[in-house]
């Protein structure tokens, strides 16, 4: 069984506001016996650096200094050390993968079935979805065992929860040409809130590091899971790991 974390970062705007230019969908695929000790890394981790609530990426940025903020008794250098060893900590796991979807925001709005930000994500989604079954599809032909996968995604509010579940449940069902067959996934969409979920910390720590990238050419953190990021048999991360949208994007 492979788990399928989802998270977001960029929070875009409905179309016509001003806001970021690029919109995230970060995911981490790990495997269920990686689990338990991915648990283990992040708990040992917070341990050593006095941390008692949740992990988002957020939180790293050193003026950042909001009341609800688990790192808020760090200095600056102190976050940036423990954001590198978390994801030191996630590409200790080879067998751990790493798939976007990078949404140019204005681009994206100019399709006209993206009609706002909820439509953003849901598309965005279903990119990253299928992705996730082709991975699975790889998975599968390699090992000539049967591969499942499970998805859990970061709790966002109850009527986007329920437009997406119903998505997910659309996407899983549907058997038209422009939809791929997801046969490897089991059960439905779980969403869980994020203090809930080491695998949506980390997610959401991906998805930061992935919007660095694009949003302001910051590579440090995206240069750390590098490693991790899905890729075609000659490396081509392009279209694998790292997904345009609208597709041929630069």
């Amino acid at each position: 069984m492979h788990l399928l974390f989802i998270d977001e970062s960029g929070n875009p705007s409905p179309p016509g506001k001003q806001g970021p230019k690029h919109f995230v969908l970060g995911g981490v695929i790990i495997p269920e016996e990686i689990w338990p000790k991915l648990s283990a890394d992040i708990k040992r981790l917070k341990k050593d650096y006095a941390v008692t609530g949740e992990i988002k990426w957020r939180y790293f940025i050193a003026g950042n200094q909001k009341s609800d903020n688990s790192l808020l008794h760090l200095d600056p250098s102190k976050r940036d050390q423990l954001r590198t060893q978390l994801f030191q900590a996630l590409v200790r796991y080879k067998s751990v993968k790493v798939i976007s979807v990078i949404a140019d925001v204005r681009r994206a709005y100019a399709d006209t079935t993206i009609r706002n930000d909820d439509g953003l994500y849901q598309r965005a989604y279903k990119i990253l979805t299928e992705r996730f079954q082709y991975f699975l599809q790889d998975m599968e032909r390699e090992s000539g065992q049967r591969i499942n996968g499970l998805i859990i995604c970061d709790h966002r509010n109850n009527h986007q929860d329920e437009r997406l579940r119903a998505l997910h449940q659309k996407l899983v069902n549907s058997e038209g040409i422009f939809t791929s067959n997801y046969a490897n996934l089991i059960e439905g969409l779980f969403l869980a809130p994020s203090h809930y979920s080491v695998g949506i910390q980390f997610a959401d720590l991906v998805a930061g590091a992935v919007f660095r990238k694009f949003e302001a050419e910051d590579e440090r953190f995206y240069d750390l899971i590098k490693p991790l990021v899905r890729a075609s048999p000659t490396g081509k991360v392009e279209g694998y790991g790292l997904v345009r949208l609208p597709k041929g994007v630069r």
